[in-house]
């Protein structure tokens, strides 16, 4: 295995959002357990996610190389460029690369298998002491295309990924002090997953769930209702998940057991956080999560910021995490998910998990942040632009059959001439995502911004119905 190549001291205090010069080269690979990708309608065009990044060439000196398993539509490109002053200049330090290869496999698989595009990666930068790469999560294939190309990786290097699995979150959790839900860590069979259901007592309800996974595919409730876990009344977040397959993936990958959140409506805030490769962290954003599927904790989409009533908290918890992950050596963009519980003294925040990799609210925040040049104020947990805070409502999800067949620019036009774009004199309306995957699956995602929370929703609902009018 390649450990990560180390940062210059130029880039000490370095953020994929505001980078000022050097070449960023995007590498969003989706190098995930591909079982639950396969659950993920459209997953390949997921690894649109990043071209947010595209934004950042509003900054002169910067220069993005994006690749990609299939070519992304040129119109979907000319979309995002359509946001900057100059499209036209910035397209000139635009590098697009496709590997014209659609196999279900992680993109950086596919690179590290053609020696013609390692050549195009290492002589796209120039000089590559000003380039760095941005992937969507590191996994050893990402270390390895960092020592081939030289190019150092924003994100944790993999010896330190264990810090966030559900197992890891409890430790780094519990080392941080923030209060977890009552559980147990490390469990390698179903024999201990069952041990532990009986040391947390009678009755309720367990969630079991996974070390790697992600959206919350990797999930089970148990309904405590027969001695033997297996036979209790189980509902699996992954379609088709039954015992024998969850045992063996226990089995592969590890799991926690917890006690179930039994709240309703469940309140599951999450942070943003950045740590630079000078090891200075912050918290960027808290957002509220907007959950779905079978059991209520698969991620659908997000509101930012998070509600009033744990905000703060769920900053000061997110802050003392980032900590530790930071004395840790911990490097990159991660978020964090927490419970807000309802107690009669207010609300009281519990760590639900630590993702260390990018993540669904980063596009929202990413796009929302570039496209009004607004500033994220701690204090008060709000974006703010010329003293005028923004608030946007996001989703990942948008699945509208009548849209099938469509091209990615017919939506974008629909929208545009509903009044549902982005006006760039108000800074607010509509930055979308996901467009790829419309001609094929009718689905996107976007991002609704306005100067109050209220706004935001109402926009977010107008572009709902207008792109499905019976919903």
């Amino acid at each position: 295995m390649i450990t990560n190549i180390p940062f210059g001291e130029k880039h000490s205090r370095l953020s994929i959002f505001e980078p000022n010069e050097g070449t960023v080269v995007v590498i969003p690979s989706l190098s995930l357990p591909q079982d639950e990708l396969r659950i993920i309608t459209g997953a390949r065009c997921y690894e649109e996610r990043l071209l947010f990044l595209l934004f950042t060439l509003k900054r002169p000196e910067v220069k993005v190389v994006y690749l990609s398993s299939v070519q992304v539509d040129p119109a979907i490109v000319d979309y995002y460029l359509g946001f900057l002053d100059d499209p036209g200049e910035a397209r000139g330090r635009l590098e697009m690369i496709s590997l014209d290869d659609p196999r279900p496999l992680p993109l950086t698989d596919k690179i590290l298998s053609r020696p013609d595009v390692l050549a195009r990666i290492r002589n796209a930068p120039g000089d590559v002491r000003d380039a760095w790469m941005v992937p969507f999560v590191v996994s050893e294939s990402e270390e390895r295309l960092s020592g081939l190309t030289g190019l150092p990786v924003y994100g944790p290097a993999t010896a330190l990924a264990h810090l966030g699995s559900k197992s890891g979150s409890r430790m780094v959790g519990d080392e941080a002090g923030v209060p977890l839900v009552p559980g147990f860590t490390d469990l390698r069979s179903l024999t201990e997953v069952e041990h532990a259901a009986r040391a947390l007592g009678r009755g309720g309800r367990l969630m079991v769930k996974l070390n790697n996974s992600y959206s919350g595919l990797g999930n089970a409730i148990v309904v405590k209702d027969d001695p033997r876990l297996t036979a209790c009344r189980t509902s699996f977040s992954a379609a088709e998940e039954n015992w024998a397959t969850f045992a063996e993936k226990i089995a592969a990958r590890g799991a926690v057991i917890e006690e179930f959140i039994e709240d309703r409506p469940l309140r599951s805030p999450s942070a943003l956080a950045r740590i630079t490769p000078g090891g200075a962290y912050d918290v960027v954003a808290t957002h509220e999560q907007v959950l779905g599927g079978p059991n209520g904790d698969v991620y659908q989409g997000c509101t930012f910021p998070a509600s009033q009533d744990y905000r703060a908290e769920v900053g000061e918890c997110a802050g003392r995490i980032a900590a530790v992950l930071a004395r840790r050596g911990v490097v990159g963009l991660f978020g964090m998910d927490f419970f807000a519980v309802k107690t009669d003294g207010g609300y009281r925040t519990l760590l639900c998990e630590i993702n260390l990799r990018i993540g669904g609210t980063t596009h929202p925040f990413g796009a929302a942040l570039l496209t009004t040049g607004a500033v994220y104020d701690p204090g008060t947990g709000l974006l703010m632009c010329a003293g005028q805070p923004k608030y946007y409502v996001a989703t990942d999800n948008c699945a509208v059959p009548r849209l099938r067949g469509r091209k990615p620019r017919e939506v974008v036009e629909l929208l545009r001439d509903r009044g549902l774009g982005f006006d760039g004199e108000a800074r607010t309306g509509n930055v979308l995502h996901l467009l790829g995957a419309i001609p094929e699956f009718g689905k996107l995602g976007f991002t609704s911004i306005g100067n109050s929370a209220e706004e935001a929703a109402e926009l977010h609902r107008r572009t709902l119905r207008t792109l499905h009018p019976a919903a």
